[in-house]
């Protein structure tokens, strides 16, 4: 497996920087947050992001993938969350980033099968034009479908191999779910996971990989055992919790501990 680190836990850091980091704690891959606020995102031009690619290419470092912010189950007419997510698409197939994440984001109001049907609509319009770009839509376990039985719900309603799932694994376990049982609802499915680590279900505040109770080791060796080789990539979520450590000082401790997860389960 191969391992990255999200931009959500370096908030507003210039891309050069977020390179160097990588490379200097041998991460192979980074998952770009595409907000406004971030130095990437869905306003560049067509030379910036030219620019960006090359950055990636000459610094030896993958770009996994673009971590969105469509809600593709969210109420409301289908045109701006289809454009938007084309939008997306654009962008990682002018950076070269094989993935892009969205998020189900339905109302608490809406009914689960109206929910369900809204993003299964969406999301294979989507499918179709992504489809001519190269690019897989992944949809996250996170808000309104947590759980992998959630996730898949809408996924086989689609039924298109340009959508997929990107396995939070916070948010399935959250949900209830073990390891086991995620990734086997997920795995016809699967893009890539984001692994993390918190202190408590009350207390999500991003720690250290191996510093708190998410079951890390359980999830790595349930892909290693059934021959995943994909990406883990650590979302440190800093950006909303200010008094978080900095990641920075986290990076290689984080990856030492993933490496001994692979070892341990191989």
């Amino acid at each position: 497996m191969k391992l990255a680190f999200s931009t959500l836990g370096v908030p507003g850091l210039p891309l050069p920087d977020v390179l160097r980091l990588a490379t200097a704690h041998g991460y192979h891959g980074v998952e770009l947050r595409t907000h406004p606020e971030e130095p990437v995102h869905l306003g560049l031009g067509p030379a910036e992001r030219a620019d960006v690619a090359a950055e990636f290419k000459a610094a030896g470092v993958e770009l996994l993938g673009l971590a969105g912010y469509v809600r593709v189950a969210a109420p409301g007419d289908d045109g701006p969350v289809i454009e938007e997510a084309r939008r997306l698409v654009d962008l990682a197939h002018d950076l070269g980033a094989p993935f892009v994440r969205v998020f189900p984001g339905a109302d608490p109001e809406q009914s689960r099968r109206s929910a369900d049907a809204i993003a299964a609509r969406r999301l294979g319009t989507a499918a179709e034009y992504a489809a001519d770009f190269g690019v897989r839509i992944l949809l996250e376990t996170h808000d309104s479908h947590r759980t992998a039985a959630d996730a898949i719900r809408v996924l086989g309603l689609v039924g298109h191999r340009h959508v997929g799932s990107l396995w939070d694994v916070m948010h399935t376990w959250l949900g209830g779910e073990q390891p086991s049982e995620s990734y086997a609802a997920l795995a016809p499915y699967l893009g890539y996971v984001q692994v993390k680590d918190i202190a408590s279900a009350d207390d999500t505040t991003p720690l250290a990989l191996g510093a708190g109770v998410l079951p890390l080791a359980e999830c790595v060796e349930v892909l290693s055992r059934h021959g995943w080789d994909g990406w883990l990539c650590w979302e440190y979520e800093k950006r909303w919790y200010e008094d978080a450590a900095p990641l920075d000082g986290l990076l290689g401790a984080g990856r030492e501990h993933l490496a001994r997860l692979l070892n341990e389960s191989a």
